[in-house]
């Protein structure tokens, strides 16, 4: 350890930043090849956001009815509104059945059948026979999947020895002349000193940025961090207009009822208690995806079919499923049933409305998790020493809308997909690259900012400002005007941004200097979402523009999607607020492409 101008400087084979799912599924890879790995994070691994998700993991086990990775390819495209990379959505289906029985061999405690076969619940858009029946995919430990998952890595990791520095914030990416990599700046929250960690090579793993929103089911330390390093170091955020709203988040609270409530029988209903997905998806009913289900609510609601003296939220129903199943397989659910609704779910409805859940957009990277960004003519250009993973990474299997379960599949087939590639590179026989002699300059010039600034605004008021901005501007349904409003409202946020103030400078544990760090983080993801989807002048997946929806008779696709015109992925880049694009993936790996089609339910 040395120390130059009061800053630490600590070596190492791999940094990564973030400590969920994807980031312990990777690490974990690496500490096992015998590499020097540190894994930062803001909270203690166990509380990472990937322990809230609940419902399940998609792989095509086939446990409980007929499936194979086909399928699960299958209704990722469709889910993805066509927008998915194909050769990406092929390894991760491919790859599914093999992670999720590694994860049981790890011992995550999942559900089981009388067999002693892992359970697997149905879930929205995941069917057997291209589309002809449901599937149940959906490998569930009870409504705790997340957390089953989270723990068993971090066992798993404890156990090869992982290095945690745990409640750090990594600040900036560290870039040579060369383009390449080298580290990262962060700082540590208990005494508020800044460091340079050097690394071979620096993974993202720093989930998603949902607090750019008002009604949430993120956490608050989703902030985007990993989105905003990027961005500052020149790096293009990709499709960051598509943004998932859950269809159960609990009225007034935001927080998430699983899926796998309606994947076990649970029914919506509006006002006069009618089963209304069935007007809308008279196929698919309450497990359509989650941007159909998202819109057909919010249009309940328009019309004035809305539950509760204002009309204003939906009832989600499992009063038919019986005590017994819900304690068996919603324990979670009866739980924030009580706690944030003040139902019993076993006897009456829970009131619901779409929330703001998962970014489909995120960090360039191809299937080894390596960043990529244009150079040269070539649209993929590999960053070298940068790789990412996980939520704030876009690879993209996701691309205009998720299926449910395809999350934690994500997660743990790229972190383990990128932790190999990375072992591949054997980085045991290569020395660090010399750090730039400008290494902590951006982070020293943001923190004296903050420092120096008087007279200026609290950062959580321009954070909530930014969240109400995207909330009104770039919700369920967005029309152009709405947009192109947004637009000019972040763009003025920015510049408040710049002049936020501490009112307490000290050092030691100031949780108000990471709040303002992490604004500057959300300032940066909001604009690169609102600026992608002004630009975007059609209807895709979960970006949903009423001046271009078509009418059911048209002959273009009813929807309003326009593949002639925006059948691309958006890249923003922050230096010039300038959006560029570049082709989506229609070949996959091995098998034959999904032709283009309209999405039905």
């Amino acid at each position: 350890m040395s120390v130059d101008n009061k800053i630490t400087k600590r070596k190492f084979d791999v940094v990564i930043v973030g400590a969920g799912g994807s980031g312990m599924r990777a690490s974990l890879q690496l500490s096992l090849a015998g590499l020097n790995v540190a894994v930062l994070s803001k909270v203690f691994p166990t509380r990472s956001h990937t322990v809230a998700a609940q419902g399940g993991i998609g792989a095509s086990l086939g446990n409980m009815s007929e499936d194979n990775w086909h399928f699960h390819f299958y209704d990722t495209v469709k889910g993805s509104d066509w927008l998915g990379d194909q050769d990406a959505i092929e390894f991760m289906c491919r790859e599914a059945p093999k992670v999720v029985y590694e994860l049981e061999h790890f011992g995550m405690p999942f559900d089981r059948n009388a067999d002693g076969t892992i359970y697997q619940r149905p879930f929205g858009g995941h069917t057997a026979n291209y589309g002809e029946k449901a599937v149940q995919r959906a490998c569930a430990a009870a409504d705790r999947t997340g957390h089953a998952l989270l723990h068993t890595l971090y066992q798993q990791n404890v156990k090869s020895h992982t290095q945690f520095f745990v409640e750090w914030m990594a600040q900036d990416l560290i870039r040579d002349a060369d383009g390449d990599v080298v580290g990262v700046t962060a700082i540590e929250m208990e005494t508020g000193d800044l460091h340079i960690l050097e690394a071979k090579v620096v993974l993202m793993a720093t989930g998603g940025a949902g607090r750019i929103y008002q009604a949430s089911t993120n956490a608050f330390i989703n902030t985007g961090d990993g989105l905003g390093m990027a961005a500052r170091a020149g790096i293009p955020l990709e499709d960051m207009e598509f943004w998932q709203f859950h269809p159960t988040g609990v009225a007034g609270a935001g927080v998430l009822l699983t899926e796998g409530c309606r994947g076990e029988g649970a029914i919506l209903r509006n006002a006069d208690g009618e089963r209304f997905m069935e007007r809308y998806a008279p196929h698919y009913k309450d497990l359509a995806p989650r941007d159909f289900v998202s819109r057909c609510m919010d249009q309940e609601i328009k019309e004035g079919r809305g539950c509760g003296p204002n009309k204003d939220y939906i009832h989600l129903d499992m009063t038919h499923l019986g005590v017994e199943t819900i304690m068996k397989r919603l324990p979670s659910v009866l739980e924030i049933g009580h706690n944030f609704a003040n139902v019993d779910i076993t006897k009456e409805p829970i009131p619901v409305v779409p929330t703001i859940h998962y970014q489909m957009g995120g960090i360039p990277t191809n299937i080894h998790g390596q960043v990529v960004a244009p150079k040269d003519g070539d649209p993929n250009a590999v960053i070298n020493g940068l790789y990412a993973v996980g939520e704030c990474s876009c690879v993209s299997v996701h691309g205009a809308n998720r299926l449910g379960t395809n999350s934690l599949l994500d997660l743990v087939v790229f972190g383990r997909a990128a932790g190999n590639h990375i072992v591949a590179a054997d980085l045991k026989a290569k020395a660090n690259k010399p750090l730039p002699a400008n290494a902590a300059e951006r982070t020293l010039a943001r923190m004296a900012r903050l420092e120096n600034n008087v007279g200026g605004e609290y950062a959580q008021t321009v954070a909530n400002d930014i969240r109400s901005t995207m909330q009104k501007h770039a919700g369920v349904f967005r029309t152009q005007a709405l947009l192109d409003e947004g637009v000019k409202q972040i763009a003025a946020l920015r510049e408040r941004v710049g002049n936020i103030t501490l009112g307490d400078k000290s050092k030691v544990f100031n949780t108000a200097r990471i709040e303002a760090l992490e604004v500057e983080n959300l300032i940066e993801v909001a604009q690169a979402t609102i600026v992608s989807a002004a630009a975007r002048k059609e209807c895709r997946g979960a970006h949903v523009v009423v001046d271009y929806e078509e009418p059911a008779d048209s002959p273009r696709n009813p929807l309003g999607r326009n593949d002639v015109d925006w059948l691309k992925h958006t890249l923003w880049y922050s230096a010039t607020n300038s959006l560029d694009y570049k082709p989506v993936k229609l070949k996959p790996l091995t098998t034959e492409s999904i032709p283009l089609a309209v999405r039905s339910f």
